[in-house]
């Protein structure tokens, strides 16, 4: 009872979360909001993996962990430099 409890708390504070996904006045709002939704989705998994008896769904949330970690990053990578790669910078810029 009290794990289904959990499921219905995560899944309203997912609702809550997209809210401020879409909402969100800045970009770095958003950007929070991804990545807090990204935490909650792997707790979602994991308290599912548990009530189902399914073990192997906390490899799938670990997973999901890593790849949210690394989407967060480029993405502000690419927000804040406009290029996810290495950034080329001119001589004419470093010389001045």
């Amino acid at each position: 009872m009290m794990f289904i409890l959990a499921v219905i708390a995560l899944f309203i504070a997912m609702v809550l979360v997209l809210i401020r996904l879409f909402v969100g006045p800045s970009l770095y709002d958003r950007v929070l909001a991804l990545n807090s939704f990204g935490t909650h989705t792997v707790l979602f998994i994991g308290v599912v993996g548990f009530l189902n008896g399914r073990p192997d769904f906390l490899d799938i949330a670990l997973l999901y962990a890593l790849i949210n970690f690394v989407g967060t990053i480029a993405i502000l990578k690419f927000f804040r430099y406009r290029a996810i790669g290495d950034v080329r910078r001119d001589t004419a810029e470093t010389d001045g």
